[in-house]
C-alpha cells in the first residue's frame, strides 16, 4: 500500500491563506494604506481643477450664450446652474481621474517587474523626447492657433520613439554605465537570470516530492517559481472547495519550507506580460524558453507539450519510476489484496511504492494477504504494472502433480503436463 506521504512542518507563508483578502500581511496592508493615501492626494486636485473648470464654462454659457441666460438669468436660478455645472465637471473629473490613477498604478506594477536594463533604457528614451520636444518648442510655439497642441503631438511622438530606441539598444546602455565598467573589470557576472534554473509547475508544488528531492541534493542549481503559478497556488488556497483548499495550502507550506532550507526565488526574472491570458502552462513554456531553464513537473500533458516546443523538462513521476526496485519474472512477493480487478477473478494489490500489482485468481481473496509470484511486468506512461499469481505450497504442487501422473496409463511413459 501506498504510504501517507509525511507533512513538512508549518513555516511562514508565501502568501497569506485567508479567503477574505489578498493583501493581509503588515508589509501588503502598509502597501494598501500608501495606495490610498496617493489616490487622495491624486483625485482631490483633480476634482477641484474640474470643479473650476466646469465654473468657467458656466459663466461663459450666462455671458453669451441668449438662451442659456433666458432660462437661468436671474440671480437664484444662475446660481443652481452654476452649481449643477460644478457637480457636473467634479464628476466627470472624478470618473476619468480614477481611471487614469488605475491606469497609472497598473504601469507602476509593469514597472515593478521590469528588467532593470528596459527601466534604464525606458527614462533615458523619455528623457531624450522631452529634450527633443524642448529644442523644438520656440519653433512650434509660433503657430499661434494650433502651437500648444502640436507642441503636445510632437512631445508625444518624440518619447515613443526615444522609448523604442534606446529599449532596443538595453545591453549597449548597461555596458556603457560606469559601474557596469567596474564590475566588467572586475570579471563580475552581469546581473540577470541564473543558468540552468529549475523552473516548478504547481502540480509538482502541491505533490510534495520535489522539498525531498532537492533535500537530498538530486535537484542541484537555483530552484524558481514564477509569480503566476504563486497566484493560482493562492487560488487553489482561496478556494470554497475543501479538498483544493486543502491542497493549495500545503503547496504554500512546502514552498515556505524549501525557501527555508533552499535556494528558492520567488517572481524575481519574471518576463511574462502581466496581462497575459494564456494558461498557466503556456506561461510556463515562455518562461522555461526565456530563461533557458528546465520544468520541474509531474503532469504528463505539460511534460508532451514543452518536449514539443524544445523545452527541457524533469519529470517526477518519470525519476519515480526509475528508482523503483526492479522486479524479474518468477521472483515471489508478500502482498494484500485489495480491490477485484478489471477483468475475471483478477485482485489488485499495491507495493509500498505505490506500483500496482495485478493477480490472478485473487478476486475471491480481498482482503488477505498472500504469496504471489511474479509473470510478467509492464511498463506504461503512467508507471509499472506487475502481473503475479498466487503462490502455491509445495505440498498442493505435489499432489497437483501426482493427478497429473495418475490421468495417463501404466503402459506408457509418464509425462508431466504443463500447467
Amino acid at each position: 500500500m501506498e504510504q501517507p506521504r509525511q507533512e513538512l512542518p508549518p513555516a511562514e507563508r508565501v502568501i497569506p491563506h485567508t479567503e477574505t483578502s489578498v493583501y493581509n500581511t503588515p508589509a501588503e496592508d502598509g502597501r494598501s494604506t500608501a495606495l490610498n493615501v496617493w489616490r487622495i492626494l491624486f483625485l482631490l486636485p483633480m476634482l477641484v481643477l474640474g470643479g473650476y473648470l466646469a465654473l468657467q464654462f458656466g459663466l461663459w454659457m450666462v455671458r453669451h450664450v441668449p438662451l442659456y441666460q433666458d432660462a437661468f438669468g436671474t440671480g437664484t436660478a444662475e446660481v443652481a446652474g452654476l452649481v449643477g455645472f460644478v457637480a457636473a465637471g467634479a464628476l466627470t473629473t472624478y470618473l476619468i481621474a480614477l481611471a487614469a490613477f488605475n491606469k497609472l498604478v497598473q504601469t507602476g506594477e509593469r514597472l515593478k517587474v521590469m528588467d532593470p536594463n528596459e527601466k534604464i533604457a525606458t527614462f533615458l528614451g523619455i528623457a531624450l523626447g522631452l529634450l527633443l520636444t524642448f529644442l523644438l518648442s520656440p519653433i512650434l510655439l509660433r503657430f499661434a492657433s494650433i502651437g500648444i497642441m502640436l507642441t503636445v503631438l510632437i512631445c508625444v511622438a518624440f518619447v515613443y520613439l526615444g522609448v523604442v530606441a534606446m529599449t532596443s539598444m538595453k545591453d549597449e546602455i548597461r555596458l556603457s554605465l560606469p559601474s557596469s565598467l567596474a564590475a566588467a573589470g572586475k570579471d563580475a557576472e552581469p546581473a540577470g537570470p541564473p543558468e540552468r534554473c529549475k523552473i516548478l509547475d504547481t502540480n509538482v508544488i502541491i505533490d510534495g516530492r520535489v522539498a525531498d528531492i532537492c533535500r537530498t541534493g538530486f535537484l542541484e542549481g537555483p530552484i524558481y517559481v514564477p509569480g503566476f503559478v504563486l497566484d493560482e497556488l493562492q487560488h487553489i488556497a482561496d478556494s470554497a472547495d475543501g479538498l483544493k483548499r486543502a491542497r493549495g495550502r500545503r503547496g504554500l507550506d512546502i514552498l515556505n519550507q524549501m525557501r527555508a532550507e533552499l535556494p528558492l526565488s520567488v517572481r524575481t526574472y519574471d518576463s511574462a506580460d502581466p496581462n497575459d491570458r494564456d494558461e498557466v502552462d503556456a506561461k510556463l513554456v515562455k518562461l522555461a524558453k526565456t530563461l533557458d531553464g528546465f520544468i520541474v513537473t509531474n503532469d504528463y500533458n505539460l511534460n508532451k507539450v514543452a518536449e514539443l516546443q524544445g523545452v527541457r523538462v524533469l519529470n517526477i513521476n518519470e525519476l519515480a519510476n526509475a528508482v523503483k526496485p526492479v522486479v524479474l519474472p518468477g521472483e515471489e512477493m508478500t502482498v494484500q489484496i485489495i480491490k477485484e480487478g478489471k477483468e475475471i477473478n483478477q485482485g489488485v494489490a499495491y507495493l509500498e511504492d505505490g506500483t500496482m500489482i495485478v493477480v490472478e485468481g485473487g478476486r475471491r481473496h480481498i482482503g488477505e494477504t498472500l504469496e504471489v509470484v511474479t509473470m510478467s511486468v509492464l511498463q506504461t506512461a503512467a508507471g509499472k504494472m506487475i502481473f503475479a499469481a498466487i503462490r502455491e505450497d509445495d505440498d498442493e504442487e505435489d499432489e497437483h502433480s501426482d493427478r497429473n501422473l495418475r490421468a495417463y496409463p501404466r503402459s506408457g511413459p509418464r509425462r508431466k503436463i504443463q500447467h
